[in-house]
C-alpha cells in the first residue's frame, strides 16, 4: 500500500510539474516573440485552469491522510487561487491582458515547478540537497511577488468592471463588488497564516539537513 501511494503521489506530482514548466516556457515563449507582457493568459491560462482544478486533489490528499498537509490550509491556498483565477481573470475579459496577470502567473508556475518537482522526487527518494534548499528558499521572494503585486493589485483593478457589470447578481445572494472588497481586506491575514506556516516548514526540513551534516 505505502508503495502504491508513493507511485500515484509520484506520477501526480511530476504531472503538475511538467504541466507548471509548460506553462512557464509558453509565457516566457510569447513574452520572448512578442515582448508584451498582454498574451499570459490567452497564452497558458487555459492550461493553468486545469491545473489548478486537478489540485483540489491535494486538498483531498490531505483529508484522507495520504499526506500530512491537513485539509485546512491546502484549502484556503486552493481556495484562494482558484477564485481569482475562474471567478474573475477568466470571467472579466478587461483583466486578462493586465501585467499583474502576467505576474501572478510567472510567480505561480515558477514556484509551482519547484514545489512540485521537490515533491516527485522525494516520493522516490531521491530528492537532492539543492533542490530542498531551493524550495524551502524560494517562496521567500516569489510568494509575496505573487500575492501583492499580482493578485491583490489585479482583484484591485478588477473593482470597476465588477460594479459596472454587476457581475454574478443573478447567481448571489450577496454584492460580489463588497465580497472582492471585504476580500482585499482580508487577504494580507490570510496569507500571512500560509506565509508564516511555510516558514514553520523550512525551519523543520532545513534543520533536519543540518542535523544530518553534523552527525
Amino acid at each position: 500500500m505505502s508503495q502504491l501511494r508513493s507511485a500515484y503521489l509520484f506520477f501526480y506530482n511530476l504531472a503538475q510539474a511538467l504541466g507548471w514548466a509548460l506553462s512557464l516556457f509558453t509565457i516566457l515563449n510569447n513574452l520572448s516573440s512578442s515582448n508584451s507582457t498582454n498574451a499570459a493568459f490567452s497564452s497558458a491560462g487555459e492550461l493553468i485552469c486545469i491545473l489548478q482544478s486537478l489540485a483540489f486533489l491535494e486538498v483531498i490528499h490531505g483529508a484522507v491522510g495520504i499526506v500530512p498537509s491537513g485539509v485546512l490550509l491546502p484549502l484556503m491556498q486552493w481556495g484562494g487561487r482558484t477564485h481569482f483565477l475562474f471567478a474573475i481573470v477568466r470571467r472579466i475579459s478587461e483583466v486578462q491582458e493586465l501585467p499583474s496577470v502576467f505576474i501572478t502567473f510567472v510567480a505561480w508556475a515558477v514556484s509551482e515547478v519547484i514545489r512540485y518537482s521537490h515533491y516527485a522526487l522525494y516520493c522516490i527518494g531521491s530528492s537532492p540537497k539543492w533542490i530542498t534548499l531551493i524550495r524551502y528558499n524560494a517562496f521567500i521572494v516569489l510568494y509575496p511577488i505573487g500575492v501583492f503585486p499580482g493578485e491583490m493589485w489585479l482583484m484591485y483593478q478588477a473593482l470597476p468592471f465588477i460594479k459596472k457589470e454587476n457581475l454574478y447578481a443573478d447567481s448571489l445572494p450577496f454584492s460580489y463588488y463588497n465580497f472582492v472588497l471585504l476580500l482585499l481586506f482580508c487577504y494580507p491575514f490570510l496569507w500571512l497564516k500560509l506565509y508564516l506556516h511555510l516558514f514553520k516548514q523550512r525551519r523543520s526540513k532545513l534543520g533536519k539537513q543540518e542535523k544530518k551534516k553534523r552527525s
